[in-house]
């Protein structure tokens, strides 16, 4: 039995609809992986704007979002650790800019562990008729239309799918995609390292990434070790935005990388991809589907932590970097 005000608003005509928020203040790899959900509002609505209120990291790769029309850039405060990182202020001028939006509706997309009743509040604060969101806990007036959440341990992108299918808009695939522009590959195939991530606990070690190019320069495959300026102490030589870091995915023929945006931007660019996986979420919710993938990880009794930073010896990381590039090798070969 699910609580009397679940999915208790009426039927949404997401056919007569003009102008759609989707709210997605996560990672870059989060927003890749609402592209589905996204693809499945835009066949819903099919004349209505599609736009996303997204975190810097994610709004970097919106641009490459198909359906997505624009992007509403904010730093939320329901997303900061640091209770004092995000003033009072800042969140009425996020409500200032939403109702300049003029949105029929509001889909809040979020993991397991986040709530859509902030951002939910937000919207109606703005003047948003139709609010959708899914929680386990009941937030009142928020949601127009609470989905009660899912199991937690479904994959992000059918967890994002269930709460659109709710309301009554159908999913339209589960595969990612990315609109990237044609560039031309270079002749010499390469493996993309990419030895960053979003917390310290989800980082293999720098010395066990540069053991794993040396393994895949000996083995006759060119290294490419890409990432952010603020990632030079991982040994990152090529500092692209996104873009640039997406067609650097495109063209390789492996990438290795922690569990983090590289590990959906290939899986949404079809190239094969070994992901180190830290103990700090569960793989069944983040894991490539889309293309060839191997996911290493070490089981532990700690995992999932969710800690951004090890409060141990990183165990769940102890892969060595042997196995990492066999299986890098395995997958350039079989690509």
């Amino acid at each position: 039995m699910e609580h009397p005000a679940a999915l208790a608003g009426p039927p949404v005509d997401w056919a007569a609809l003009r102008r759609v928020l989707v709210v997605r203040p996560d990672n870059l790899g989060d927003v890749v992986m609402a592209g589905p959900a996204v693809r499945a509002l835009h066949h819903a609505a099919p004349h209505a704007r599609l736009d996303l209120l997204a975190a810097p990291a994610g709004a970097a790769v919106a641009p490459l979002l198909p359906h997505v029309d624009a992007v509403l850039t904010a730093s939320v405060s329901w997303q900061q650790l640091d209770a004092g990182a995000v003033p009072p202020d800042a969140d009425l001028a996020l409500v200032r800019r939403i109702a300049g939006g003029r949105y029929d509706a509001a889909v809040v997309l979020t993991s397991f562990s986040q709530s859509p009743w902030p951002a939910a509040y937000l919207c109606r604060l703005a003047g948003v008729p139709v609010r959708v969101g899914a929680s386990k806990e009941f937030g009142g007036a928020g949601l127009t239309h609470w989905v009660p959440a899912p199991p937690d341990a479904i994959h992000q992108v059918d967890r994002m799918l269930h709460v659109l299918e709710r309301v009554g808009v159908p999913p339209a695939g589960t595969d990612l995609r990315l609109n990237l522009a044609a560039s031309t590959r270079p002749e010499e195939p390469y493996a993309l390292l990419l030895p960053g991530a979003s917390c310290a606990s989800r980082r293999y070690p720098p010395g066990r990434f540069a053991r794993v190019a040396e393994l895949l320069s000996e083995a006759g495959l060119r290294v490419v070790v890409a990432g952010s300026p603020r990632e030079a102490d991982l040994g990152v030589t090529a500092t692209p935005d996104v873009p640039g870091l997406a067609a650097l995915v495109a063209g390789s023929a492996v990438v290795v990388c922690n569990n983090s945006g590289g590990a959906h931007l290939a899986s949404a660019l079809r190239r094969p991809v070994v992901v180190l996986f830290a103990g700090t979420e569960q793989a069944s919710q983040y894991a490539p589907r889309d293309t060839p993938a191997t996911i290493l990880t070490v089981p532990t009794e700690c995992a999932p932590c969710r800690q951004l930073r090890c409060p141990y010896a990183l165990e769940c990381l102890a892969i060595p970097p042997d196995d990492v590039a066999r299986a890098a090798l395995r997958l350039a070969a079989s690509g």
